[in-house]
């Protein structure tokens, strides 16, 4: 057994999955800056070879299922440090058992990969209800998120469907990246804080307007935080218009 070493692309997962089968059983797989030395067992780089990843690929959608195949990537998509040995146990599993894989409940293997798609789909569906956009100057729609899961690919028809005819960014702020959308074509690349647009004038306005509705509506006897967390988790509220300060350019509208 050892450890396995790939580029973080599910297409190098991929072929880890390959060499588990054809090289040495893998004991771990980890990307480079997460990997620290196993003095039990040895390692190796894999590197990233495309005949090799459709292989497995394929093998996935053929052995297991086309839904397996989605449900693989979505996990992969996941932050749990430990997807890619849940991963690579689910598809070693599915490989023998087929298409049923995904019933067996009660299963540990099957347990822990559901339980990780699980939470990725529920990040999706919140992303799909909490994004906030803002109007930047030249008429662009920005976002900002900071998802535990990395779901921008898994949110892109919903957007791309909504705002057909603008041009949007909705940007992963703790992985730098986003996905930029223009008339239903989409890609997402590196993204750092100095490609943000600047609010123009108008949206400083309504999100002024806003956060005044909003802190005057409220009925402060009736505040309740803990409610609140129950429908939107803490972690959300800091890219939302009515819990944010207005950006320090437009900080005279407030007076």
């Amino acid at each position: 057994m050892k450890d396995y070493i790939y580029d973080g692309t599910f297409e190098g997962l991929l072929n880890c999955i390959y060499h588990h089968y054809y090289t040495d059983r893998a004991n771990g797989i980890y990307t480079e800056d997460c990997y620290q030395a196993n003095l039990l067992c040895g390692y190796q780089r894999v590197e990233t070879d495309e005949q090799k990843a459709q292989r497995v690929y394929d093998a996935i959608e053929d052995k297991i299922s086309s839904y397996d195949l989605r449900s693989v990537y979505k996990v992969f998509l996941s932050g749990n440090p430990d997807k890619e040995m849940i991963i690579l146990r689910y598809v070693v599993l599915g490989f023998r058992k087929g298409s049923s894989v995904s019933s067996l409940h009660g299963n540990s293997i099957v347990n822990d990969f559901q339980s990780v798609l699980k939470k990725v789909g529920a990040e999706t569906e919140r992303m799909l209800q909490f994004v906030r956009f803002s109007v930047m100057e030249g008429g662009i729609l920005y976002a900002e998120v900071e998802p535990e899961h990395d779901v921008l690919e898994l949110i892109h028809t919903h957007f791309c469907d909504r705002f057909r005819n603008d041009p949007f960014i909705i940007r992963d702020v703790g992985r730098n990246k986003a996905m930029i959308a223009y008339q239903k074509h989409w890609y997402i690349s590196e993204f750092g804080d100095d490609q943000v647009p600047m609010v123009s004038m108008e949206e400083a306005e309504y999100r002024r307007l806003w956060k005044t509705f909003f802190d005057n509506i409220a009925i402060k006897q009736r505040t309740n935080p803990r409610c609140q967390r129950n429908f939107m988790p803490e972690r959300y509220w800091k890219h939302l218009t009515e819990m944010t300060e207005l950006p320090p350019q437009h900080a005279w509208l407030t007076k």
